[in-house]
């Protein structure tokens, strides 16, 4: 079968936003647990990697736009947004999920702990990351509504979405860091590699499209004669 641009393109996707981070993860160098932990690690890492995956589905990545129609891009970030979002935001149930079928300390209580835990940077930075993620995914919902009612245009509406996007990427992966079972050297380096070349895409494009003043040339006085 011969492939074409677009066939490469969806392969090389698959393969950096899927494949590699489960190959770091068969090659990490930790303890493995129980198989209902080990799957909700794995999924977990995952839906983060497709959710750095849509800062390479913006408007920002011109050669993935003069491949594939506005409409495919944006049906396949709404496919990511419904799943790997959805995922993400339950990610404090799934921690204590496993709790149920263990004895020990009780679901509902190892949940108020972790969540009342304010002594841990990594806790913190995954509240933070969880509270702008709930607000991220408000704001796209009922974009229309907001836009209408505040009265503003679009692209400003998109600036701010591109910028809770930013700031919650950055205290994810910080929290992937701090408490991360699996995020070993290599998966942090991935977690980090990704964000920062998506993030500079996006700021590339914002800094062409946002309008700059320019400066207006010194009049010249000519002597009349």
């Amino acid at each position: 079968m011969k492939l074409n641009a677009k066939s490469c393109t969806i392969i090389a996707a698959l393969a950096v936003f899927i494949g590699l981070p489960l190959l770091i993860y068969a090659l990490g160098d930790f303890p493995r647990r129980s198989v209902l932990k080990e799957t909700i690690s794995i999924l977990t890492l995952l839906f983060f990697s497709l959710m750095l995956a849509q800062f390479f589905m913006a408007r920002s990545n011109e050669p993935l736009l003069k491949l594939f129609k506005p409409k495919q891009i944006q049906n396949v970030h709404k496919v990511i947004s419904y799943t790997a979002v959805g995922f993400i935001l339950l990610h404090p149930f799934f921690i204590v999920l496993p709790r149920y079928f263990e004895g020990g300390v009780k679901p509902l209580d190892a949940f108020v702990t972790m969540i009342t835990t304010f002594d841990s940077l990594g806790i913190l930075l995954g509240i933070g990351a969880w509270v702008l993620l709930l607000l991220m995914t408000i704001t796209a919902i009922f974009r229309i509504g907001l836009i209408k009612r505040l009265q503003v245009k679009y692209p400003v509406w998109r600036y701010f979405h591109g910028g809770l996007a930013v700031v919650f990427v950055i205290l994810a992966v910080w929290h992937a860091i701090e408490l991360g079972r699996h995020t070993d050297t290599a998966m942090s380096v991935y977690f980090i590699t990704l964000p920062v070349i998506g993030v500079a895409l996006l700021g590339r494009y914002y800094w062409r499209t946002i309008p700059h003043k320019t400066a207006k040339a010194p009049a010249i006085q000519g002597a009349k004669s």
